[in-house]
């Protein structure tokens, strides 16, 4: 776990009741460790102090212990670095030093499942599943697939990519995200996707100038076992069928960056919102994730959290204005009232694209919804 970067120290909000020491353990993360100094986690920034006298003074982890103290009257953290685990085996010493991560990846894996957005141009440069053995619809663990456009080595291993989403930007410059089975149900624009769009994710329409990315998730992992026109893969490790149409990807591209920490952006550009959540729900909860407006082109970076707030409705004000009194249209007058945004949940960002970016909802009261306005993290009201 990463821990630099420079932030401001004023209005740090310590927790009253902080331990005086924490020894850190095997399973925690960085956000949770921030919440027991804290009571703002994306502030660790301003309180952390590396000891440079300890081995990797960046990074911590299980077994060292954590404390608070005030130097010139700030807050700092530091730590005295734990001895290491040390295992002995039949061949070698094996040491215990996985750093703690900033996010619970192994607990999270069947969510997050190697998701990644790539442009129009990078989608149609893709190897891709032409057809399984024996010509089935679907192929699992050891059987064999076929796909066009791989390049590499006998013994090579690649992840099988399936499309889930794509990206639309619209005329309004909004950007929407259009989900399965039906564009058309779910884009209430102008587009030039013929309504066949998503019978099949083994063709799509070329005209593809809106697209600002196709959202892939990994279903399995295969091994190059003869190269050709088209080459023989063989499915090792699946979370589901290899299909028609299916993606091919290096293993090398994917996963996710670990190396960051809890902060937030000086300014929050305007319109950030979600723009979908995990699973196709409307509703998501605690650890799940979300899609966002906004990526390397806002300066979004892994560790930015959020505060998603609903946006505010529109009502009449049935108090000043009873029924059958409101003699204006909706535009003029107060006989209507625009109520404030409510705060829904802390988001962190662990993952960001060109004009996307993936976050997890780290804590809040109520439930995230698709079409949240994403503010600072010290805005709850």
């Amino acid at each position: 776990m990463l821990l630099s970067g420079a932030v401001m120290a004023q209005d740090v909000s310590v927790r009253t009741d902080h331990p005086d020491e924490y020894i850190v353990v095997k399973g925690d993360t960085l956000w949770d460790i921030s919440g027991k100094f804290l009571d703002h986690p994306w502030q660790w920034p301003a309180i952390w102090h590396a000891n440079q006298q300890i081995e990797n003074p960046h990074l911590i982890y299980p077994g060292d212990k954590l404390r608070l103290v005030y130097v010139d009257g700030q807050p700092r953290l530091m730590v005295d670095r734990g001895r290491p685990t040390v295992r002995l085996s039949p061949d070698a010493r094996v040491t215990n030093r996985e750093a703690v991560p900033p996010i619970p990846h192994e607990e999270l894996a069947g969510l997050i499942r190697n998701m990644q957005v790539v442009s129009a141009e990078q989608f149609d440069a893709l190897p891709y599943v032409v057809a399984n053995n024996e010509q089935r619809l679907r192929s699992m663990h050891k059987d064999r697939t076929y796909a066009r456009g791989v390049q590499g080595s006998v013994g090579d291993y690649y992840a099988v990519m399936r499309l889930g989403n794509i990206y639309v930007r619209q005329k309004d410059g909004n950007i929407i995200r259009v989900r399965e089975p039906g564009y058309g149900l779910h884009a209430p624009v102008d587009h030039e996707y013929h309504p066949g769009f998503w019978e099949s994710t083994a063709y799509f329409n070329k005209n593809k100038g809106d697209v600002i990315g196709f959202e892939l998730y990994q279903v399995a992992e295969v091994m190059l076992s003869k190269q050709g026109d088209p080459a023989i893969l063989t499915i090792g490790t699946s979370q589901g069928a290899v299909q028609e149409g299916d993606r091919i990807m290096p293993l090398d591209r994917l996963g996710y960056p670990d190396e960051y920490v809890p902060h937030a952006m000086s300014v929050i550009p305007d319109g950030m919102r979600v723009l979908g959540v995990e699973g196709n729900n409307r509703l998501v909860g605690h650890l799940k994730m979300v899609s966002i407006s906004g990526g390397r082109d806002l300066g979004v970076e892994p560790g930015h959290v959020f505060s998603a707030f609903s946006p505010g409705a529109e009502i009449r004000d049935r108090v000043k204005y009873p029924a059958g009194t409101w003699t204006l249209p909706p535009t003029e007058g107060d006989n209507f009232v625009t109520l404030p945004d409510e705060f829904n949940a802390h988001i962190m960002v662990f993952r960001v694209f060109d004009e996307v970016s993936y976050a997890l909802i780290m804590a809040g009261d109520k439930e995230t919804l698709e079409d949240d306005i994403l503010k600072h993290p010290d805005e709850t009201l």
